[in-house]
């Protein structure tokens, strides 16, 4: 397995954990009836279920950039050490993201977001050189 493909892995065990966060701080607010009903009428979350919410939600975004990247990489047998590295950031970024995001750090959140996105770029355009 290359790194990148590892590190891909961990990036979706790290969505996985973000979706548990999510679903009980959801769950708390809106309370097990509501959440166990077909949510006819939605609800908006709020506070740190909100922000847990829409950092899943960007997770999710950043893997539809991220796993291309990683297949590229992968099948063009492009793996290096630049290329590992990148992805390792991207997973740093991802996980430094969350409690970005839960806590509220300005512009903290913005700047972690922008370094697995700009890892996450390298990564395509080293598969391209």
């Amino acid at each position: 397995m290359t790194p990148e493909l590892l590190v891909l892995a961990l990036a979706v065990l790290l969505q996985a954990v973000q979706f548990v966060l999510y679903s009980a701080l959801a769950q708390m607010q809106v309370g097990p009836k509501y959440a166990a009903s077909p949510r006819d009428k939605p609800r908006e979350l709020t506070g740190k279920a909100g922000r847990a919410q829409r950092a899943l939600n960007n997770h999710f975004e950043g893997l539809a950039l991220f796993t291309p990247a990683v297949l590229v990489i992968t099948l063009a047998d492009a793996s290096t050490g630049f290329t590992a590295g990148c992805a390792w950031v991207y997973l740093g970024a991802r996980i430094l993201y969350l409690p970005a995001y839960l806590l509220g750090w300005a512009p903290g959140r913005s700047l972690i977001w922008f370094a697995g996105f700009l890892a996450t770029m390298a990564l395509l355009l080293a598969a391209l050189i």
